[in-house]
């Protein structure tokens, strides 16, 4: 199997979409549009991240040891596309902080984690985060399936 058919393979997984922020101090905040997003433990309350070692953010995550997950809302799909790098034109992004990390207003849910651990695994780094802190929003999600932005339609019965 070569790399296009994993990836296309991969891609039938519908998933949310996140845009995963950190902050370094004198530096900013950085993030990054990702789907590589699961919980991983109810006790202690754990999540994992997954990012390529060629990302911009992953030397500040290890540098700022937190990073927070904004799971986006289905009226933020510019916003994903500002953090994947596909608008040209430069936009402003204005954080809020939840317990003292950086997360963008309006996102369905904010999670603020600590690095708990790394796992370098082939070509990206799983970061594990113990979860200091969430907000959860009363919005529909964006959702991201076969390459394309998707949105969820309410009251789509499901035959088993």
């Amino acid at each position: 199997m070569d790399d296009r058919q994993f990836r296309n393979a991969m891609g039938k997984f519908a998933t949310g979409v996140t845009v995963i922020a950190t902050e370094v101090e004198g530096e900013g905040v950085h993030g990054m549009t990702a789907n590589a997003f699961m919980s991983v433990s109810l006790d202690p309350k754990l999540v994992v991240i997954s990012i390529g070692e060629n990302a911009k953010i992953l030397p500040k995550i290890n540098q700022s040891n937190l990073f927070t997950v904004n799971i986006l809302a289905a009226n933020q799909q510019e916003l994903s596309m500002i953090f994947a790098g596909q608008l040209k034109e430069h936009k402003e992004v204005v954080f809020d902080q939840l317990d003292g990390k950086p997360v963008i207003p309006g996102s369905v849910v904010q999670i603020a984690c600590e690095v708990s651990t790394k796992h370098v695994e082939g070509d990206h780094t799983l970061f594990i985060g113990k979860v200091t802190d969430i907000r959860i929003e009363d919005a529909e999600p964006l959702v991201f399936y076969s390459g394309r932005y998707r949105s969820l339609k309410e009251d789509t019965p499901v035959t088993v």
